[in-house]
């Protein structure tokens, strides 16, 4: 049995029903896909956006081979914009659409070719641990030692897992704006600064750099909601019984046999299982079980959904706003605005200048607008907002998310030729087609705890004390973890599914 249908669990579920086992899938929602799903957000509008997840990299092309998966993602010909206003002009560094070009937007905002060499440096040794470090994610779990003799790099891994990625940062770049759009990958859901002495943003970081043995981030074309529609067919094709509406509400066990209390719209029942997966955050398995949980879990970002009637102008006139929103489109992530965000958010109030980034997904893939949508220029845009911890908005989320989406988009505007609200769609009942969600609307809209979308910090990819195997065990010799809060969790990626799908079957002799 699997207690969550998102892409974890629809991946564990595909795996074991392809074994030949006997998989029954309990979700609460009406629906499968948990995070990663695409909706019509705006009434009357045919516009399929990705909701809550966006991109993909951490993907292993292994699971979409191995279950055929009808699925496909799109590079992006962009990686990054960021506009800046230097010497009283408005200007930006465009990252991507071929090295000579990158190379000469790097000197033409820093004066030299100094900060693009280091960037080519820091990236091609990042780059290189990447192609060591992803394959290892579905095996069992490398010993830290073995770990750091496979990425064979004393530099490397002192940057990336001894030393706050900070030190790499302002050692090797001199540029703020450089700086900090090299440290965003460290923030991404991740309330933390540069020199946190956790490393909590040194783990995001080699998250957000290893995906895919390269550190790419593609499209998923026709939205996230495709990656798991297709998983869920994969999953049903091969027999395993996915259960909407079915709430699991308790977990008792034995270590050999587990029983599942479920509830729906007509009332409690029980299953059992030799094996129960928990697809679901550390939280509520301890919820379930009756053990201890976990210290609390803190997410720390604002997520935007927009449909735009067209794109703005910018006034960086130098660069197409087709290519700037292709990528990810940086605001306010100076290395020193940054920091000054985080330190304002430890402080209890919000972000002066909120950053944040956007990207236009119907760019790379227009499949997910109506074709009549596509004739007449819409495009959606997403944001992630960084440095807005959940207990900002205990006060009164409602007032905060409107303060904190107001001053985002003003941050936004001082870099357009037009304000977005220009620019923004209307819905069938006339209201602009724009929507928000906070750390507090992600935990109730999906139980993620404290909102955090990785359901707790993120964990080195390498054994610890207590971590098992495969990162999935738990206390119980039949309860298993497969959701993101397992040992390499994090991210739409299937590997805790895999993994506890793995674990699964080598402990029955498979």
């Amino acid at each position: 049995m699997i207690v969550g249908g998102g892409h974890n669990g629809l991946v564990a579920a595909a795996y074991l029903a392809r074994a030949g086992r006997s998989v029954l899938v309990l979700e609460r929602l009406d629906h499968t896909g948990g995070a990663a799903v695409s909706t019509r957000p705006f009434a009357g509008v045919d516009a399929r956006l990705s909701r809550y997840s966006y991109l993909v990299s951490l993907l292993p092309k292994k699971i979409v081979r191995d279950l055929g998966l009808d699925f496909r993602i799109r590079a992006r010909t962009v990686s990054s914009y960021t506009p800046v206003e230097r010497a009283g002009r408005p200007t930006g560094l465009l990252v991507g659409g071929g090295e000579r070009r990158t190379r000469e937007a790097f000197a033409r905002l820093t004066g030299s070719d100094r900060e693009y060499e280091a960037w080519q440096r820091f990236y091609g040794m990042t780059g290189r641990v990447a192609a060591r470090v992803f394959p290892t994610l579905t095996e069992p779990l490398p010993a830290r030692d073995e770990l750091r003799r496979r990425i064979d790099d004393e530099e490397a891994w002192r940057t990336l897992f001894e030393e706050p990625v900070g030190v790499a940062v302002e050692e090797r770049f001199a540029d703020d704006l450089v700086r900090g759009v090299v440290l965003t990958d460290a923030l991404i859901g991740t309330f933390a600064d540069a020199h946190d002495p956790s490393l909590r943003q040194n783990r995001c970081f080699l998250y957000h750099v290893i995906g895919g043995g390269t550190g790419a981030w593609d499209v998923p074309v026709g939205g996230m909601g495709a990656l798991t529609d297709a998983l869920a067919t994969a999953a049903r094709d091969a027999g395993a019984v996915l259960a909407t509406g079915h709430e699991a509400v308790r977990i008792d066990t034995d270590g050999r046999v587990a029983e599942i209390t479920f509830r729906t719209a007509d009332g409690e029942g029980v299953a059992a299982a030799r094996y129960v997966l928990v697809g679901a955050s550390p939280q509520a398995l301890a919820e379930l079980t009756g053990d201890t949980p976990p210290a609390p879990a803190e997410g720390a970002q604002l997520k935007v959904n927009m449909l735009l009637k067209r794109l703005p102008r910018l006034r960086d006139s130098s660069v197409d706003p087709r290519e700037a929103f292709s990528g990810t489109f940086h605001i306010a992530e100076g290395y020193e605005q940054l920091a000054a965000a985080h330190a304002q958010a430890a402080s209890g109030q919000l972000p002066a200048a909120p950053p944040s980034e956007i990207y236009c997904h119907s760019l790379t893939d227009p499949t997910i607008l109506a074709p009549d949508l596509v004739d007449q220029g819409y495009q959606t845009l997403t944001l992630f907002g960084l440095h807005t911890p959940a207990r900002l908005f205990e006060r009164d989320n409602d007032s905060v998310r409107e303060e904190l989406l107001k001053s985002t988009l003003a941050q936004l505007d001082a870099h357009l030729a037009e304000p977005l609200a220009d620019c923004l769609a209307a819905d069938a009942d006339g209201r602009p087609c724009i929507e928000a969600k906070t750390p507090l609307d992600l935990e109730r809209d999906l139980r993620l705890p404290g909102g955090n979308i990785f359901h707790r910090d993120l964990t080195w990819p390498h054994a610890q004390d207590g971590t098992g195997r495969w990162g999935v065990e738990t206390r119980h010799a039949n309860v298993l973890l497969c959701g993101a809060g397992a040992v390499r969790g994090g991210g739409v990626s299937g590997v805790p599914g895999h993994n506890a799908a793995m674990a699964v079957l080598e402990a029955t002799g498979e």
